[in-house]
């Protein structure tokens, strides 16, 4: 198939080595699909403090990987979104479809579909054969159970953040949690953490305590939630009691915060599961491997219990599951009385590079939705 106008490409590339480097780069898109290729815009996509922690893991995690630049030194963000067909010669695919997934943060994307269903198809480009089957999903918003037109922001900003919440919450409970009495989140302002703490807190009563740690500057916005049952900021964690039997989740990233808090608690530490980098930047103890006390360290990947409880549930049941959690969470977030979100839309590159640069430094405000598009 050719293209009519063969449209320029732009990408947001980052330098792997030092995520404050940013730079666009154009390049024209081939005159002709292959046979099987699906060629779509990238319409839309959300920037979050998760898309900082996928560069932040981009090597360990293999999220360079996805949408690989072909440039040693630069990489390409993995985001979530929404994007439209405007080619297609793989059979089942029409122009003008609407898909929502894991997109790059460019203005087009060139997929080769497989497993095409009603529901949607999996990316079967090579070099995203080996990486996790989860990231390489594309649902069609026509047959999308959780799709809402109304939420379509949403959808984007907190739908990729809000099954990490369910699950956390969900392998949590599963484990009894650990022995726990009460459960501390760190980088509490972050969407992904307080839609954990939202899950945690709707096991009132008899689940254990929700404790947020969070900066000075969030303590009214988290306080202002209503799902923590208590606030600490993190100059003051040393005002919990050393007896209190807690299960740390860590949305920061923050060794040095880790270390302290292993510290004061020691043996009462039931339990400390990392999760996110928002803190990716901050001060670090000179050694990773420094022998902590209290419960190992232990790395948090979502599609492990995912697999786990679609076994026990069944696809379908876990899938019914969630999507009651998600209905719930969105219509919390988004209630007219008191939402805890502001949707702000920007475009173009420049918009993209300030937003991008706010969250690598720390500075984006916990109650805005920050939606972009590179074109």
């Amino acid at each position: 198939m050719t293209l009519p106008v063969p449209p320029m490409h732009s990408d947001f590339l980052v330098r792997r080595d030092d995520l404050h480097v940013t730079r666009v780069r154009e390049s024209a898109l081939p005159e002709a699909l292959a046979d099987g290729a699906v060629l779509m815009t990238v319409d839309r996509f959300a920037l979050t403090a998760n898309n900082v922690t996928y560069a932040a893991f981009g090597d360990a995690m293999s999220y360079w990987d996805f949408f690989p630049t072909h440039e040693e030194d630069w990489g390409c963000i993995p985001v979530w979104g929404f994007g439209t067909v405007i080619a297609s010669r793989c059979e089942g695919i029409a122009i003008g479809e609407h898909f929502y997934g894991y997109f790059p943060m460019s203005t087009h994307l060139l997929v080769v579909p497989t497993r095409v269903k009603a529901s949607g198809f999996s990316d079967g480009s090579a070099h995203r054969d080996q990486l996790h089957p989860l990231y390489n999903q594309y649902t069609r918003n026509a047959s999308d159970a959780l799709y809402d037109p109304k939420h379509e922001e949403l959808q984007m900003l907190l739908r990729p953040l809000f099954i990490t919440s369910f699950v956390i919450d969900d392998f949590l409970a599963d484990n009894d949690f650990f022995g726990a009495r009460a459960v501390l989140l760190s980088s509490a302002s972050s969407k992904t953490a307080y839609g954990t703490a939202w899950q945690l807190s709707l096991r009132r009563p008899g689940g254990p305590e929700v404790i947020a740690l969070t900066s000075t500057g969030n303590v009214a916005f988290v306080a202002g939630l209503g799902c923590y049952d208590r606030v600490v900021t993190y100059d003051a964690l040393v005002s919990l009691p050393k007896d209190l039997k807690v299960a740390y989740v860590d949305f920061a990233g923050d060794r040095g915060l880790r270390s302290r808090l292993h510290h004061h608690f020691g043996d009462a530490l039931c339990f400390s599961l990392a999760v996110g980098s928002s803190h990716w930047d901050a001060e670090r103890p000179a050694s990773d491997g420094e022998m902590l006390p209290g419960a190992k360290p232990t790395f948090f990947f979502a599609p492990a219990q995912i697999k786990k409880r679609s076994g026990e549930w069944g696809a379908d049941g876990f899938q019914q599951r969630f999507a009651a959690a998600w209905r719930a969470f969105v219509a919390r977030v988004a209630d007219p009385s008191k939402p805890w979100m502001t949707i702000v839309e920007e475009r173009g590159a420049d918009a993209v590079g300030h937003v991008y640069r706010a969250f690598v430094d720390g500075r984006s405000r916990p109650d805005d939705g920050r939606i972009v598009t590179l074109r």
